[in-house]
């Protein structure tokens, strides 16, 4: 996976989760929305952007980039940092691996 397409996979995941910070208390899991037609980036200063994309570049997008496997999981670290970790996030029961209690 290329550092760039990482990086734009992460944001999409941090700004996911940045929208429903009000409901992290929720018991079960919550969907992303992400839109075909959007880029999300992460930029080095660690800000997270959204770009409205167009069709004229796909085949640029797409060269270099990797698709994201399966069992691959987001999240920011206490000191702010965006990490991604691949590997089962979830127990044999379905509940998340690292969740409280």
């Amino acid at each position: 996976m290329t550092a760039r397409t990482l990086k734009l996979l992460c944001a999409a995941v941090v700004l996911a989760s940045s929208a429903l910070v009000a409901s992290a208390q929720a018991q079960s899991p919550v969907p992303w929305v992400l839109a075909p037609d959007m880029g999300y980036g992460y930029d080095a200063n660690g800000k997270l952007l959204a770009y409205k994309m167009g069709t004229n570049n796909a085949k640029f997008l797409l060269k270099g980039a990797r698709k994201v496997p399966k069992n691959t999981l987001f999240f920011l670290g206490e000191n702010g940092q965006l990490y991604v970790r691949s590997g089962p996030f979830l127990e044999d029961d379905g509940r998340f691996k690292f969740g409280p209690g």
